[in-house]
């Protein structure tokens, strides 16, 4: 198994958890955050002192996933919030030692 954590636009978010729905893809976590990588943000004006802002609102989300459906769903991630602007995200996939369903006490793909 592995966790695909996805930092993109907030705009993309919509269509995005359609996408992943209509491939069957369930359990998703969805956090607002502040962030910045390429961009750098921008530099605002206010009363006469330039301030860098720095910090620009996305979205992450987290998604664990058998290995044999990482690919897809990384494609899926990508056709989907791609602008091919900078600030379009990044993507980290990490291992997922082990999933245990609270409520039946199954394990790994089967608590997916």
């Amino acid at each position: 198994m592995k966790q695909i954590e996805a930092i993109i636009r907030p705009e993309k978010l919509e269509p995005l958890k359609d996408e992943l729905l209509k491939a069957k893809i369930n359990g998703m976590n969805i956090r607002q955050v502040l962030g910045c990588g390429n961009q750098h943000g921008w530099i605002a004006h206010n009363r006469g002192t330039s301030v860098m802002m720095n910090m620009i609102p996305k979205i992450e989300i987290k998604i664990v996933v058998p290995d044999s459906k990482v690919e897809d769903t990384v494609k899926l991630i990508m056709d989907t919030v791609r602008t091919g602007e900078i600030g379009d995200g990044k993507i980290f996939i990490k291992p997922v030692e082990e999933c245990i369903r609270i409520r039946t006490g199954e394990r790994d793909d089967t608590a997916l």
